[in-house]
């Protein structure tokens, strides 16, 4: 089983991103589960979202502990909230930032992508620039980064599951996913 980890703040989208990945796996015929932990909910109130992907049935109903991956969508939470507790050695942890991480000591354990998803989102008119709509960039560049789904997968339930905006949102993943940065000691 494969289980991803999604940390936002409200308003980002999130929640939305766990569910659109969740369907891009399920497309490629795996079971999968997505769901939402909320504390304060509020717009900009730290949220995370879950996402379980696996060969067979899954029976597990709780939260992600232990995650094999993270997405970020919002960079400032690596320094507020211990997102990477539990997150297993050598994964993956993919950030909307547009900083360079070559030195960051989280590359000791973990692999990072790096995509500037909110340029990209504002580019393709998602959200506005002050408060950016990053969740669709930030799966191409999951795609790209990890290579766990593939891009089609991702396209198709973006397709399906934004009500507007479907082709900007298309195209902020297809950029994303062309323009995704990696990252390694390992």
């Amino acid at each position: 089983m494969i289980e991803i980890r999604t940390h936002g703040r409200g308003g980002q989208g999130a929640v939305i991103a766990s569910e659109i990945l969740a369907d891009a796996f399920f497309r490629e015929d795996k079971y999968v589960q997505a769901f939402p932990a909320f504390g304060v909910e509020r717009r900009g109130a730290p949220v995370m979202a879950f996402t379980r992907v696996s060969e067979n049935e899954i029976r597990e109903r709780c939260q992600i502990y232990e995650p094999d991956h993270l997405i970020v969508l919002d960079p400032i939470l690596i320094e507020t909230v211990n997102i990477t507790s539990g997150l297993k050695d050598g994964g993956w942890i993919i950030i909307n930032t547009n900083r360079d991480m070559s030195d960051s000591p989280l590359l000791d354990r973990y692999r990072i992508a790096t995509v500037d998803a909110n340029r990209i989102a504002v580019k393709h008119g998602l959200g506005s620039r002050a408060t950016p709509i990053v969740n669709t960039a930030i799966l191409g560049a999951f795609s790209s980064a990890t290579g766990l789904v593939g891009l089609d997968a991702v396209l198709g339930a973006v397709e399906g599951f934004v009500p507007l905006k479907k082709e900007e949102n298309a195209l902020a993943t297809r950029e994303a996913y062309e323009s995704v940065s990696t990252l390694s000691r390992k």
